[in-house]
């Protein structure tokens, strides 16, 4: 099992989730986070004062899905979240040890 992390631009929440449905993705989770890269945060200007703005909010989205079907779930968010520009965000891969649903305590690829 894979459990792939994303942040993506705020925008393209519904895009990506469209995206995931369409390859049969039924669940995830997404939190709002704030944080930079490259970007190293941005200046806005309010009354006509400019202030820096260190943390850009972002999107984190959480996926656990069997192996077989991680590079779909990447390919997806990729399409549906890129829009070629710095920001786009990151896609993470780690391996998943193990999962268990509370409710039935089925475990592995089944409780996903």
């Amino acid at each position: 099992m894979k459990y792939i992390i994303a942040i993506i631009q705020p925008g393209k929440l519904d895009a990506v989730h469209e995206a995931l449905g369409v390859i049969g993705i039924s669940g995830m989770t997404v939190s709002e986070v704030q944080g930079y890269g490259r970007q190293k945060g941005k200046s806005e200007v309010y009354r006509g004062a400019e202030y820096a703005v260190n943390y850009i909010p972002k999107i984190k989205i959480e996926v656990a899905v069997e192996k077989k079907a991680s590079e779909d779930v990447v390919a997806a968010i990729k399409t549906a979240a890129g829009t070629g520009k710095i920001g786009d965000g990151k896609i993470f891969v780690l391996s998943l040890e193990d999962a268990m649903r509370i409710r039935t305590a089925e475990t592995g690829a089944e409780a996903l």
